[in-house]
């Protein structure tokens, strides 16, 4: 190797690594080489169509917007006598192009070798793939992927044009090129690159977003990217110190379906990826539990084990109304939560017989039907008649203090008498009476009801009352 020759490897090597990033452009450690990474960046509003499966005759179309392409990489070796006499010695991969594709792309960097007239290289070979590689392969927008494409052969990704991206005029050049050793197919199957493109796609606009300043629209303090998160649906960004105690408020409070955008009238929502990433461990797991809990509260086919100690997630069969608890294997009926009781109509308590009844009055006749099919009609309708008592008896009446009996006051003075157990209380206050003297408690001073022996009451014969102070209630 000659004095030039090492210094102006030396000097090419130097510039490269001080123009590109590091993952653009590694050095080798060992050997003068290295291997350089250039990512392909599209026009604006560059679609991707993936085509159906022909042999279902299914001719759907789905279409994806993407910014960037998977790199090209170039791995290469300066030999001593480079660059005034050998080019460099390389190796060309994609994870996305095809073997007929890269040899092309191969035959001109060594065109461009040729027109440099032994100078270094490296960079203008960077600058063609970087910029010209779409151009010259004739990639545009809508670039079509076949979403099953047959892989009998060994040569599928070789010199198989219906494995080339764009159409079939387009891809009558690349036949011209022969196979090239140094190009290698990167792809391990037609499956593989849709999701290596938007993988790519989607870390390298993070990428770009991390390099990027907002000012976040809570507190209005200017930051980087790496420090910001962005709502996927309206791309609104802020900062992730004010998202991580608006999550962290919300998930306390059991809201874990609202962790929406802080933007007025926007309906864009976290995904539990970008929560995971801002809250803590013990905050995120309550977030993932409440999640998971009210999304099997909206499955019909889902309930939960009724007893107590075990709650356990119990899945129904279509139409069936007996649930198996996987946990404890308790046989219960679904509809009133009960040991199943096969045909027989449900016997409920009283709290799901009251919201029963208000879905019974509230429902349409088609309702009314599937509810009486499924609980009884006579239970329904006793349900219905026994609540609306209780609500006239509670409207209407006061329970006595001592034994509970339902008392309704008619006429009369505040002092009541029970006729169940003869017990004297207080109408106003349903406190119990001496037997002695039970008027004493609207005549103490210190009585809550002091004065109020005839609160309330309309003197049409107030002669006859005061005559008869001991008019009692009745039942």
């Amino acid at each position: 190797m000659s004095a030039r020759d090492r210094e102006e490897q030396e000097d090419e090597l130097l510039a490269l690594a001080s123009i590109y990033e590091e993952d653009e452009f590694k050095r080798a450690e060992s050997t003068p080489g290295g291997e350089i990474s250039i990512c392909l960046e599209l026009p604006p509003n560059f679609k991707i169509h993936v085509q159906g499966d022909e042999k279902q005759n299914k001719k759907d179309l789905t279409e994806y917007a993407v910014s960037f392409l998977p790199s090209l990489v170039l791995k290469f070796v300066l030999p001593p006598d480079y660059p005034s006499f050998s080019a460099p010695k390389y190796t060309l991969s994609c994870r996305w192009l095809f073997r007929t594709q890269l040899s092309a792309l191969c035959s001109c960097l060594d065109r461009i070798w040729k027109e440099n007239d032994n100078c270094v290289v490296l960079f203008s070979w960077m600058q063609f793939l970087k910029e010209e590689t779409l151009s010259f392969l004739q990639i545009e927008s809508p670039l079509e992927i076949k979403r099953n494409i047959e892989e009998n052969s060994e040569n599928t990704f070789s010199n198989n044009k219906h494995n080339e991206f764009g159409s079939e005029d387009k891809l009558k050049n690349l036949q011209d090129f022969p196979l090239d050793p140094r190009a290698i197919q990167d792809v391990e199957s037609c499956a593989c690159v849709l999701r290596e493109i938007l993988d790519f796609d989607q870390s390298q606009k993070q990428k770009v977003f991390n390099g990027k300043i907002f000012t976040c629209s809570v507190c209005f303090c200017e930051k980087l990217g790496i420090d910001c998160m962005h709502f996927k649906e309206c791309s609104h960004v802020y900062c992730k110190a004010c998202l991580k105690e608006y999550f962290e408020i919300q998930i306390r409070d059991g809201n874990v379906q609202c962790l929406n955008c802080p933007e007025p009238k926007c309906t864009s929502i976290a995904t539990p990826a970008q929560v995971k990433d801002l809250v803590s461990e013990e905050i995120f797991a309550r977030y993932d539990r409440l999640l998971l809990q009210s999304t099997l509260d909206l499955m019909t086919d889902v309930v939960y084990c009724p007893r107590t100690v075990c709650k356990s997630v119990v899945m129904l069969e279509p139409g069936n109304t007996m649930g198996v608890c996987p946990g404890c294997r308790y046989a219960f009926c679904a509809l009133c939560e009960m040991a199943y009781h096969g045909i027989s109509p449900c016997r409920l308590k009283a709290e799901k017989l009251s919201a029963l009844r208000d879905e019974y009055l509230n429902a349409d006749e088609s309702e009314k039907l599937r509810l009486e099919k499924s609980y009884g009609r006579r239970v329904l309708q006793r349900a219905v008649e026994e609540l609306c008592s209780q609500e006239w008896l509670d409207k209407n009446s006061k329970p006595c203090p001592r034994c509970g009996t339902n008392i309704q006051k008619v006429d009369g003075c505040n002092k009541m008498t029970c006729t169940g157990c003869k017990q004297h209380f207080c109408w106003l206050c349903i406190c119990p009476l001496s037997k002695v003297n039970p008027y004493s408690h609207f005549s103490d001073s210190s009585s809550p009801c002091f004065n109020e022996l005839f609160q309330g009451i309309d003197f049409e014969a107030q002669d006859d009352i005061l005559r008869d102070e001991d008019d009692d209630g009745i039942v």
